[in-house]
């Protein structure tokens, strides 16, 4: 079966179930049994993740979208914003995640170190279940605990991690402060890391020639888990089968031809939450093209549209901004920053106070309240009397 006939499957069940995909199809002329060709795809306009989440916010939790029984829902996650992200039961290949760790030679024997976070985002529990779908056994470190999880590469022989680039430095950093040599001292053959700014190539070749590794990276949301992974001897990312990728106009939604860069808009083949013409924000170019239209390959990220700004793996919008000015007493506007001046993203909230306020009271509630709207930690805190320009800035 092609993977048009396939989409027209998955979206006429999806219709009868879900009101608003079928009122996306019926604003666009169009019907599931159109979709015949990627041009005939196209009529559909790009639904922004921006969009998705005021929608949700209109009408929670999932704005009309599920087309599925909610007992069907295994886990229902929570990604800043908020957007709400459910994943069927049925389902055990962490949304795909398995298919990379598989490419990778990931498997029976393994012992993988997960110090993605289990708390409410999907990356942890996802790359749990690829893990154990392709046979490894996961130690499920999470997030924090940098001693400990240092302590475990060692003694539980971990061959595989997967986390941040920040948090790998660090536990490279703890186990060299303690005497071990690497990579005498350890089993570590493959680090599947998140992607990071600048020369990313450059850093997992040295990364690679200093710790004897393997460094593997993908490009995954949290709306579809995973889209592309890598493949030895292979540039870009090459995308999964049930990902229908097209890389678009941002302000048309049209397609672009190969080497144009362009949004990443992805349909999915999979039933139950089945968003179709998505704009992830996310910026690249098509490598090669696949015989049906959707792009077979794509280069690896080159920047966001939009006005969303990731920081450690987690995307910060101008909306969280409006949201800690309205929850902080005395807080009268806030503006926030990303920098990276070594290995981690740091936050620097730059806030106006209102008349009267006392400023380490508004800081100190500040920072109560900071992960709470944004899943993130905040570093700095920056008092000025008037904010100009945009409620998010990256200026790594």
């Amino acid at each position: 079966m092609t993977r048009f006939a396939r989409m027209r499957a998955v979206y006429a069940d999806a219709v009868a179930r879900a009101p608003a995909l079928r009122a996306r199809f019926d604003a666009a002329g169009t019907t599931p049994a159109d979709l015949v060709s990627a041009d005939a795809l196209s009529r559909l306009p790009v639904l922004a993740k921006e969009r998705l989440m005021e929608l949700q916010q209109a009408d929670p939790p999932f704005a009309g979208f599920l087309a599925c029984e909610p007992h069907e829902i295994g886990h229902i996650y929570v990604s800043p914003g908020p957007i709400f992200e459910p994943s069927l039961a049925a389902d055990h290949t962490g949304h795909g995640m398995d298919m990379m760790l598989a490419a990778a030679g990931v498997g029976h024997g393994d012992v993988a170190l997960n110090t993605w976070s289990y708390h409410l985002v999907p990356a942890g529990l996802l790359f749990d279940q690829a893990l154990r779908a392709v046979g490894a056994t996961v130690v499920p470190g999470g997030v924090g605990a940098s001693e400990l999880q240092a302590e475990l590469i060692t003694k539980l022989g971990v061959t595989v991690f997967l986390g941040s680039t920040a948090f790998f430095h660090t536990l490279v950093e703890r186990l060299e402060s303690t005497g071990r040599e690497l990579p005498r001292d350890w089993r570590l053959r493959h680090a599947f890391l998140a992607g990071e700014f600048g020369d990313w190539a450059a850093k997992r070749r040295a990364l690679e020639q200093r710790y004897a590794i393997r460094t593997w990276s993908c490009y995954a949301t949290a709306d579809f888990g995973l889209i592309g992974y890598e493949v030895t001897d292979e540039p870009g990312y090459r995308i999964h089968p049930d990902r229908f990728v097209q890389i678009c106009d941002p302000e048309t939604g049209a397609p672009l031809a190969a080497g144009d860069p362009g949004e990443i808009v992805v349909t999915t083949l999979a039933r139950g939450w089945p968003m179709i013409r998505f704009g992830t924000g996310d910026v690249s170019v098509m490598l090669e093209a696949a015989e049906d239209g959707g792009a077979a390959r794509i280069a690896p990220l080159q920047g966001r549209v939009g006005a969303a700004v990731k920081a450690r793996e987690i995307f910060i919008y101008p909306g969280h901004a409006a949201a800690l000015a309205a929850r902080v007493p005395g807080l009268a506007g806030a503006a926030l920053t990303v920098t990276r001046p070594g290995t981690r993203d740091e936050i620097t909230a730059r806030i106006r106070l209102a008349p009267g306020a006392e400023p380490r009271a508004v800081e100190a509630v500040l920072r109560q309240v900071f992960p709470a709207v944004t899943r993130l930690q905040l570093d700095h805190v920056q008092l000025v009397d008037a904010l100009d320009g945009p409620a998010v800035v990256d200026a790594r």
